[in-house]
């Protein structure tokens, strides 16, 4: 079921998405069905977190991200994946880590929504 956003909302995530690299749910499991070496970052809430989250993902909520992403990974040039429920805050946050010179970021899109109506394995806790 997709939500309804806000237009200014929208907005500022459609100016992101002008800047961040994008990948969607199946290249996102394909790179991990084949080992693909990268940081899988949930930026939602860590509640939501806590529910259900992607394998291998670790939790950097859209509020801390910035704030708490140099002592996880400290290296710029490490690759990550960014998601969220649908792929909107995923992208302000790639933006974000862009301006802060992480420079191998991609949000993906369709977010973990898309990932559970394809029947992909989730993680608890």
């Amino acid at each position: 079921m997709a939500h309804q956003h806000p237009p200014r909302f929208l907005k500022i995530v459609d100016d992101a998405k002008t800047r961040v690299r994008a990948t969607n749910v199946d290249e996102v499991k394909s790179k991990l069905d084949h080992g693909g070496k990268f940081v899988l970052v949930d930026v939602r809430e860590e509640s939501d977190f806590a529910k259900d989250h992607l394998p291998g993902a670790i939790p950097l909520g859209k509020g801390v991200i910035e704030r708490d992403i140099e002592a996880r990974v400290p290296k710029l040039d490490t690759p990550l994946a960014l998601y969220c429920g649908g792929g909107f805050r995923s992208a302000l946050a790639a933006d974000n880590l862009q301006k802060m010179g992480y420079t191998n970021v991609i949000s993906m899109g369709g977010g973990i929504r898309e990932w559970r109506e394809k029947g992909y394995p989730l993680s608890k806790g």
